[in-house]
């Protein structure tokens, strides 16, 4: 088995969006979002080693973007893809893996802990599943410690600029960590950003518990509101042509909230996570 998709993951673009901000553009990866990064990384060590067969069932609950890259990954090895996840999840989302041949199986809404329920249990009674439990997985942190941060770092003295600022929502808390892990000795700052609301509309984001980051790790919290994420969202289109998901929206609002806050020196950098074509039925209905 080979996994060749790793090749075009990564090595996202850094745009410029105002003086002091700067966005990995996420989109750039083959399913259109960061969660794509994990997901290689994770499933080619698991081939490598042999926990992947030609008979292996692949599986994990998601809010969404890793079931996708999941269901990507699994379809270009020739494998079956399990994927549980709340209901109330976006219909393009789903549509996405059920086009790579996932079968998804519904959690009750906003229910991330039950959709892992749901997961262990159907690992349980499997005898050739395997899961990268982006819940729990250490590899999803050093994904993004050995090579997103590393990747940033470099684009940024590219450009020669200073790097001030990470300001990023936490999921399951693997992009945020690994990347301040990443910058732990040095000067740059983490930011996370959080739904101000509780169930919220920022998928991809806030999923029920913080998992792999604790807030009290990073330098400072933001609060976004699920309504100013989306609207921020819909403005970035018209203003530069990029049409981001509802997580990016919350990132950029974040960013400006903290540049207006703090005047940095250097810039802030966020996360353009995924496309937006993914959210069009929440788009159109604010």
């Amino acid at each position: 088995m080979n996994l060749s998709l790793d090749k075009i993951t990564g090595n996202t673009p850094l745009v410029k969006i105002t003086d002091k901000i700067y966005g990995k553009l996420e989109t750039y990866n083959p399913s259109g979002s960061v969660k794509d990064r994990m997901i290689t990384y994770v499933v080619k060590e698991a081939v490598r080693s042999g926990e992947i067969n030609e008979q292996t069932v692949l599986c994990d609950a998601t809010s969404g973007n890793t079931g996708i890259a999941l269901s990507m990954v699994a379809a270009s090895l020739g494998l079956n893809c399990v994927i549980f996840m709340p209901a109330n999840m976006s219909e393009e989302r789903r549509q996405m893996m059920s086009v790579y041949g996932a079968k998804i199986i519904n959690a009750p809404d906003d229910d991330f802990e039950r959709a892992i329920q749901m997961r262990d249990e159907f690992i349980s009674c499997g005898k050739n599943v395997w899961s990268p439990m982006q819940f729990s997985n250490p590899g999803n942190i050093l994904c993004h410690e050995t090579v997103t941060g590393p990747e940033i770092q470099r684009q940024i003295f590219q450009l020669g600029l200073s790097w001030s600022s990470f300001v990023h929502g936490s999921g399951t808390g693997g992009t945020i960590e690994g990347v301040r892990r990443f910058l732990e000795n040095s000067p740059t700052k983490t930011y996370m950003v959080v739904p101000a609301e509780s169930p919220h509309g920022i998928q991809g984001i806030g999923d029920g518990k913080d998992y792999l980051a604790d807030p009290e790790m990073m330098d400072g919290v933001i609060v976004i509101e699920t309504e100013a994420a989306i609207d921020r969202a819909k403005k970035f289109a018209k203003e530069t042509g990029l049409l981001v998901g509802i997580s990016a929206g919350a990132n950029i609002l974040a960013s400006e909230m903290h540049v207006a806050e703090n005047n940095p020196e250097g810039v802030v950098v966020t996360m353009l996570c995924d496309r937006g074509e993914r959210y069009m039925s929440i788009y159109g209905e604010i």
